[in-house]
């Protein structure tokens, strides 16, 4: 089976490293357009847009703080304007903040993840959404995370975001499908990426988290990406309100392998 995204329009937030360049990559190889949103001002995001371009596919850079309502309002009206609309939105962009128990934790550093990663994507789907709803079509997909479902302490803030977008992505879809759109939730594991090279370039580190990974080694950025062409494509046209998980089985308890 094919699958194409040939005339499609996405748009993919935090797009221009990890994870999220790896979708947008991805995306344009199967024949979509892409907005590659950014917040970052190095020219990486331009970079990006030459590798789509290369693949054939139009690319466009738009950048905004994903968590500040005004400034995603500004960046759909530029694609409004640049392409008549969107149809893919991957909710990429977040932060896991500093590493504090949560008794020790900063406000207004805990308050900053929820922004990005909750808030953020809220925004940017509220505005997919009322152009998706209009045409009744169109596609969101949220990357949330393992830590979704597992606890992970120091980091309180990245959690509670995760969850709450896991719930935020099931709500949505509810909403949406009278009207012809999905919201589906995309959550990766261990995934290797330049920031958290600190762990797998770690002996030590890398041993601890193959422990906790069925599969016995981290994902690549290119294995969440495939699964997000296929999330947003017509492979997955039955597929509304659910979350995918990209773990190597991390999700599975591996502690209780051999028993309880």
């Amino acid at each position: 089976m094919e699958i194409g995204l040939r005339g499609k329009r996405a748009l993919v937030t935090g797009g221009d490293s990890g994870i999220g360049e790896a979708i947008v990559l991805a995306l344009a190889a199967a024949g979509a357009d892409v907005a590659i949103n950014h917040v970052d001002t190095t020219g990486a995001a331009q970079q990006v847009v030459q590798q789509v371009q290369a693949a054939g596919a139009r690319g466009i850079e738009v950048f905004a703080d994903v968590s500040d309502a005004g400034e995603v309002e500004r960046m759909f009206a530029a694609l409004d304007a640049a392409w008549g609309g969107i149809d893919i939105l991957i909710n990429n962009a977040g932060i896991d903040g500093p590493h504090a128990l949560a008794w020790e934790a900063d406000p207004a550093a805990w308050q900053r993840v929820l922004q990005v990663n909750l808030f953020g994507a809220f925004h940017c789907a509220r505005a997919a959404l009322q152009r998706m709803v209009h045409a009744r079509s169109g596609v969101v997909c949220n990357v949330t995370s393992v830590h979704e479902l597992i606890p992970w302490a120091g980091y309180s803030a990245y959690t509670a975001s995760k969850a709450g977008l896991s719930m935020l992505t099931k709500t949505l879809a509810q909403e949406a499908a009278p009207h012809g759109v999905r919201v589906v939730a995309l959550a990766p594991g261990a995934i290797q990426t330049p920031i958290n090279r600190a762990v797998w370039s770690d002996p030590h580190g890398l041993r601890d988290l193959l422990r906790k990974i069925p599969l016995r080694r981290m994902g690549t950025t290119d294995e969440i990406a495939r699964m997000a062409v296929v999330l947003v494509s017509d492979a997955a046209s039955y597929l509304t309100g659910a979350t995918v998980f990209v773990d190597g089985g991390m999700t599975l308890y591996p502690s209780f392998q051999h028993g309880g």
